[in-house]
């Protein structure tokens, strides 16, 4: 499909799959072995000025936007979804700096972010705080002209390898979801540490960490907007943030199918290729279908969030939905196709549904998504 690429977005995407085949596909499997966080890679991707792509030009970003952003993580996720997810994790905690803060915030932290000489990372989960944001319990207290903020997140991505944190805390709960306020929290400050680094299925070259504040003092002039709008904060920042997760999905999904395509033009059985099979050729239709169909929503859905287009919640939603599901039903049928040496880490194509699985969960689980679009379609029909 073509869909009308600029210049510059072209060669933001050639640069993209440049690094992501000379630079990740090579160390993919080892760093996913070791579970090690690829810091070389990140000052490649710095280097190459990819950290800004969806950042203002006034803040040293390139001026583009959520498209933009979705165009380099779909070709870093086509070699390494573990990988990708480390840059774009940073995207997510830069997003509410971007959409919330205030003009010194703004000038403070994004030109950093957008030089890729700092990453970000964003913490709303809580052991027992996932699916449902409203029910945190790590609070905010002011004292004085600072925040003492106390409590746990976990299942951080980018935890202890970040510099700049987005902390949602509870200065108030009495209110409820509308008691949660954001918070910046820079790596060093007192009273804040980090916990377990988690042992995972996927995504294993990304850091996924606990973080730690007790009694950690946060400046008031680190507070996002005003109090009481950090849900409101979290539930934007997902809204613009989803298609990028969305935008993994599908660069997992191709990947995955394009090592499949030609697994199957040189694997043969019964004297002649698997390919020429028809159980196989439409097991290939179905997969390259589904992900142009999941491709042509994301994109739109890019498209749509940074013309300033109102309600793109559901959009957003089914993108991440339907491209992760996507991911994860292709990853399978990719190793359905390898056989049983799909089944063994010799072949690079059982990463690849380790690290779909997880496009399912975080950043609302596709539960959840589901219930945005139903939510969606339910108020829009009351207003008839």
């Amino acid at each position: 499909m073509d869909y009308l690429l600029t210049e510059e977005q072209i060669m933001m995407r050639d640069l993209s799959r440049k690094i992501a085949e000379e630079k990740i596909r090579p160390v993919a499997a080892e760093l996913d072995e070791k579970s090690e966080f690829p810091y070389e890679i990140m000052k490649t991707l710095a280097d190459s000025d990819l950290f800004g792509v969806y950042l203002p030009e006034e803040f040293g970003g390139f001026g583009g936007g959520v498209f933009e952003l979705c165009l380099v993580t779909e070709e870093l996720s086509k070699a390494c979804g573990g990988i990708s997810v480390c840059y774009a994790a940073s995207a997510l905690g830069t997003y509410p700096i971007l959409l919330f803060g205030n003009d010194e915030q703004k000038k403070r932290f994004l030109p950093d972010l957008a030089a890729g000489k700092k990453l970000a990372a964003f913490a709303v989960t809580e052991p027992g705080a996932g699916s449902d944001a409203s029910a945190i319990s790590a609070t905010a207290k002011k004292d004085g002209d600072h925040y003492i903020l106390n409590g746990t997140k976990h299942f951080i991505t980018n935890g202890e390898v970040a510099d700049v944190y987005v902390i949602i805390a509870m200065t108030n709960k009495a209110k409820g979801a509308r008691g949660a306020s954001a918070f910046i929290v820079e790596k060093g400050t007192e009273g804040f540490s980090f916990g377990k680094k988690e042992d995972k299925l996927g995504i294993r070259a990304s850091v996924t960490s606990e973080l730690i504040f007790n009694e950690c003092r946060v400046p008031a002039e680190n507070l996002l907007n005003r109090e009481g709008m950090g849900f409101i904060i979290t539930m934007k920042t997902f809204d613009v943030s989803r298609p990028g997760v969305a935008a993994q999905a599908l660069g997992i999904a191709q990947g995955a199918l394009d090592l499949t395509v030609n697994y199957a033009c040189e694997r043969k059985q019964f004297g002649k290729f698997i390919g020429g099979f028809q159980g196989i050729q439409f097991m290939l239709a179905d997969m390259t279908t589904q992900i142009e169909a999941a491709r042509a929503l994301i994109y739109s859905t890019a498209r749509m969030i940074d013309a300033g287009k109102a309600n793109t919640s559901r959009p957003s939603a089914m993108s991440k939905m339907y491209a992760s599901d996507v991911a994860m039903k292709v990853t399978i049928d990719c190793i359905q196709i390898y056989g049983g040496y799909g089944y063994m880490k010799d072949y690079p194509i059982e990463k690849y549904m380790r690290d779909a699985k997880i496009t399912q969960i975080y950043e609302g689980t596709n539960q959840i998504q589901r219930n945005i679009i139903a939510s969606s379609l339910i108020k829009e029909s009351r207003k008839k």
